[in-house]
């Protein structure tokens, strides 16, 4: 696509700037106070160039119109009005609204969980609130707003920046420039710059752009649709999610046996009328069983089936970003998860210090006062404002808040030097503190001979217990050093070390999910010492050994499937090599769960089948890339959401089972006693009735079936097991015929004894009470009571259709409609027996068929 240029027109300066000067609103760090952001959003309106796209109730009702068996009763409630009868055509009319009614609730239903997820997954911004920082909906940003912001994340609005900071920004998706742009606050002589993407300096970063590098404050200048994302308008208009395989191919089968209906009703129509003389009868049957082969719940089911599914893993703290991914999540066979704040808490606690070959364990609660030089140059290397677990707990353990002005330069972490520098002006002269990777502190420092041997091994010693260490340097002069921080002269100093206890869910949930026959990596930075006192806490498997990044570098693509076939722990993990992870595992046949955060996670977590960001501490771009967020970034959480994965997949999976076996009965009843001659058993009231009944059934009593208990204890399905396959079809097969056969014999044999119309009532009744009693048991679960909670919608759909069945044999207006009469208390009583008999039994058909 060729690069947009959203500011092909000159700019104005901003106004909310002006106005804010004028207006005696606080610009300053503080940030602005509520009540005069609640003006300016009602001045300026809301920050989004947008409204989400969502269906409404117009387009709902427009699709369900639409739909073929909706077309084919309309089209016989049009010939029996003309034909006179009009009772028969109000109740089609009035069946035709029902059903319609039906697919809109359930539609507008799904939608309303769909938004409710989008509102939960809006994008968020870090902003300055009375002097308070907040995190608050991107849409609720105005101008003079004071914004946080970091590496990883999406610009919320046109800004400038504030603090003289370096930021680097990938400004790409304005001007289709893959070189980064570097921007700063630091003070012009004179104005700034004009406004304008591309190319280095000046202070402005634009709505959209992605921080690649460094972190600062900034004011918010435009809003919404102001901005130069909104000058593109709806040249960069949001995509819908697109149908996912199984919709369509479920659509293709709607539409393919909407023609093949029509051609049966074609055929039928012409051999009545030709055999029996009757072109109304002959004109109605063929509708009939037009009206019985169409599964047109098939859309239906999977539509809410995967709404509500994203509704209920949003209630266990899983965000669905993409519904196509609630289909492959119970199939998972790998989880790869990262070490901090998955299985642990994410709660830095600085636990140990070391200087030059003395330890000292720090207490918690406890300031440290001594090794004063060490926490002093700890704590010079720490961002303000920071969201860093580490860089908290440094401040916290210092306490004495030392260095809360703005640093001079900062030098952020670099894939060749994974430490982090910050210089400041200290009195009459310069100081600087590095903290990172040790051995890019040893570097830094050009550290040799003993006291890097007695460094390391300290390292090593803290990392077998599990601590998490830094190295720490420092640096002072009388002025700032010039050219890289490598050659400036730093001073080692010493490490820190930090504890992060393991979450207290983490070994149940790891228990549980290789019960479940679903393997856990555990992939981390970290140090293999580390990594594996870690895992070994958690449960994870060991015995494969840890595979570190120097390792992964070395192999072959090969030589790594054949390693990941035994390693579940990784360490000094770099993210650009967790898509070579992805990868192999993925070549090994596994079904990868991928769990990152960071930008550089983006690529992994687009590669794997299952992308997941973290919710707390996830990069905008981690979560861009990812199908889930995990809203509390527990490892919990993730397995909870397999679990449901797998209740969804088994329950939709019973619900197109149902669907096909019980239109096998229903198309069979309505084309056998034509071709052998009876008078016809169903009509199109008759199957008008039965979809009444079927499609409240398979959306809400399958969808609210509990999982089963035995499901977290079978191994992960086959990546290429279908949802409804051959083995599925077959056994929906087996049980339709059965259901036709023994039905079609009840409808036969009572014939001989009875009228027409008391037969019919005896097998209509036989098959209301079928259908039923086939969908009680398909959608039951193993130890599930009779009167289970989850069972409310069936009971009520159950008593309702029950009835109606009563008012349909009784009231003598309804059965002359149906043209039915009450057959004697035996017959009726062989009908429902045999119905409920032959509906379980058809159910033992399907039983290892939907497994």
């Amino acid at each position: 696509m060729a690069p947009i240029d959203p500011l092909s027109e000159p700019l104005r300066t901003p106004a909310s700037v002006s106005d804010a000067a004028t207006s005696g609103a606080p610009l300053v760090a503080a940030g602005l106070d509520e009540a005069e952001a609640v003006r300016r959003l009602a001045r300026f309106g809301p920050n989004e160039i947008r409204k989400p796209r969502s269906r409404n109730l117009t387009a709902i009702i427009a699709g369900a119109l639409r739909e073929p068996m909706i077309l084919l009763l309309l089209t016989a409630t049009g010939l029996y009005l003309v034909f006179g009868h009009r009772a028969e055509g109000l109740f089609l009319a009035a069946g035709a609204f029902v059903s319609v009614s039906l697919t809109v609730g359930q539609e507008a239903r799904s939608e309303r969980a769909l938004k409710a997820l989008r509102a939960m997954a809006e994008p968020t911004a870090r902003v300055l609130r009375e002097g308070q920082e907040r995190r608050l909906p991107a849409r609720d940003l105005v101008p003079g707003d004071v914004v946080l912001v970091g590496e990883g994340e999406r610009v919320p609005a046109d800004l400038k920046l504030t603090s003289s900071l370096v930021v680097t920004v990938d400004e790409s998706l304005l001007t289709g420039e893959a070189v980064p742009a570097t921007r700063s606050g630091s003070a012009f002589a004179g104005p700034p710059p004009a406004r304008a993407c591309g190319g280095d300096g000046g202070p402005w970063l634009f709505a959209g752009t992605l921080i690649v590098a460094g972190h600062g404050l900034a004011e918010v200048v435009e809003t919404g649709p102001r901005t130069a994302m909104g000058r593109v308008g709806e040249a960069l208009g949001e995509e819908g999610e697109p149908p996912t395989p199984l919709q369509k191919a479920t659509r293709r089968l709607v539409g393919v046996t909407g023609l093949l209906a029509v051609g049966f009703c074609a055929v039928v129509a012409v051999l009545y009328a030709a055999t029996r003389q009757d072109a109304l009868g002959g004109a109605l049957a063929g509708l009939t069983l037009a009206i019985a082969l169409i599964p047109e719940e098939f859309p239906m089911v999977l539509t809410v089936f995967m709404a509500l599914g994203a509704r209920r893993l949003a209630q266990k703290h899983v965000l669905v970003r993409r519904t196509a991914v609630v289909e492959a999540l119970g199939g998972a066979s790998l989880l790869c998860v990262d070490k901090t704040g998955t299985l642990t808490e994410n709660r830095m606690r600085l636990a140990a210090v070391w200087t030059y070959g003395r330890r000292r364990d720090v207490a918690p609660g406890h300031l440290v006062s001594a090794d004063g030089a060490l926490l002093e140059a700890a704590v010079r290397a720490c961002a303000r404002p920071t969201n860093d677990p580490m860089d908290r707990a440094l401040i916290e353990a210092d306490g004495s808040g030392a260095e809360v002005g703005e640093p001079v330069r900062v030098w952020p972490l670099e894939s060749g030097r994974p430490a982090y520098i910050q210089l400041w002006r200290e009195g009459d002269g310069f100081a600087a503190g590095a903290k990172g990777a040790p051995e890019a502190v040893f570097s830094l420092c050009g550290l040799e001979g003993e006291l890097r041997g007695a460094a390391a091994q300290a390292q090593d010693d803290m990392a077998r217990e599990g601590l998490r260490v830094l190295a720490v340097a420092g640096w002072r002069g009388s002025r700032p050093f010039d050219g890289a921080p490598e050659g400036a002269g730093f001073g080692f100093l010493g490490l820190v070390a930090f504890e992060d206890p393991l979450r207290c869910d983490v070994p149940e949930a790891l228990r549980l999910a290789q019960a479940a026959g679903v393997s856990v990596a555990m992939i981390t930075g970290d140090y293999p010492a580390t990594a594996r006192a870690i895992a070994g806490q958690a449960g994870i498997d060991l015995s494969g050994g840890v595979l570190t990044g120097g390792d992964v570098e070395t192999l072959t693509p090969a030589a790594l499937r054949e390693r990941l076939a035994q390693v579940r722990v990784f360490a000094r993990i770099r993210p650009e090599q967790k898509l070579a992870l992805v990868d192999a595992f993925q070549a090994n046949g596994h079904v990868v769960a991928m769990t990152g955060d960071g930008v550089n996670d983006a690529p992994a977590l687009e590669a794997a089948q299952i992308g997941i960001a973290m919710g707390q501490r996830g990069s905008d771009v981690a979560r861009e890339a990812a199908d889930l967020v995990l809203l509390d970034d527990s490892f919990g959480a993730l397995v909870g959401g397999v679990a449901l994965g797998r209740r969804i997949y088994a329950n939709l999976r019973k619900a197109m089972v149902y669907i096909t076996a019980i239109h096998v009965p229903i198309a069979g009843l309505a084309l056998a006693p034509l071709l052998l001659g009876w008078p016809p058993l169903l009509m199109p009231m008759h199957v008008v009735l039965l979809e009444l009944v079927i499609d409240p059934v398979c959306a809400l009593a399958f969808e609210a079936a509990p999982g089963e208990a035995a499901a977290m204890k079978r191994p992960p399905r086959k990546p290429d097991e279908a949802l409804f396959g051959r083995r599925q079809i077959l056994g929906a097969a087996r049980a339709g015929a059965l259901l036709l056969g023994v039905l079609l014999l009840l409808y036969g044999g009572s014939a001989v004894w009875l009228s027409v119309e008391e037969a019919r009532g005896a097998a209509f009744a036989g098959l209301v009470v079928a259908n039923l009693a086939f969908a009680f048991a398909a959608s039951s679960v193993p130890g599930q009571g009779l009167l289970d909670r989850s069972r409310r919608s069936f009971w009520l759909i159950c008593i309702l259709a029950s009835a109606v069945l009563c008012g349909v044999l009784a009231i003598p207006a309804w059965a002359e409609l149906f043209s039915v009469a009450v057959p004697p208390p035996v017959w009726l009583t062989i009908a429902l027996t045999v119905g409920a008999g032959v509906g379980a039994l058809a159910f033992r058909l399907t039983a290892h068929d939907r497994a």
